[in-house]
């Protein structure tokens, strides 16, 4: 197989070229990326990082702010004397945000897709708890295992309880009917 044009060939060193620029712009300090919007709202930019946690009430490291005590680590000493000075908060309202936005509950955010539900409540309305049946089933698009199918009934039981309970009761007056 011929080999690609040019790849043999040796490249020339371009002179003009100023690799001082290009390097310089990623040795920059960029500044850190803040993902709370309480603490991006009271940054300075103008001050470090230490300065503007300090001044909200932050460790910056956590390590020295809880520090593992000495008994923990196996030698028994019982005081160094050693007693952090208090630093002003100056922002106290950046805590204070952050815990109030920590103490609401949590969104439920897990759905189903209304394929997937439709799918589940057809099989158990034909089929019942018969997961061999279901799996022979033509709406069975995508040649689920029985195994798989019961997974799938099981994440719709996990997701939706009251719905599925509500689903199953509507089911048994018709099965009464029939017979």
């Amino acid at each position: 197989m011929p080999k690609a044009k040019g790849k043999s060939r040796r490249h020339k060193y371009s002179y003009n070229l100023n690799r001082k620029r290009l390097y310089r712009s990623a040795r920059r300090r960029a500044a850190p990326r803040i993902s709370c919007s309480h603490i991006r709202h009271a940054w300075d930019p103008h001050k470090s990082v230490a300065q503007n946690l300090a001044e909200m009430g932050l460790a910056e490291d956590p390590n020295k702010a809880v520090p593992i005590p000495k008994k923990l680590l196996g030698t028994e000493v019982e005081g160094d004397g050693q007693q952090p000075g208090k630093k002003i908060v100056r922002k106290p309202y950046v805590v204070n945000e952050m815990e109030l936005e920590a103490s609401l509950p949590e969104k439920k955010s897990n759905t189903l897709s209304r394929d997937l539900i439709d799918y589940v409540r057809y099989m158990i309305q034909n089929h019942g708890e018969n997961y061999k049946e279901m799996a022979r089933d033509e709406k069975n698009y995508y040649q689920d295992t029985p195994k798989q199918i019961k997974r799938k009934i099981n994440v719709y039981k996990n997701f939706y309880p009251e719905e599925y309970k509500n689903f199953i009761a509507s089911l048994k007056p018709e099965k009464m009917e029939v017979q």
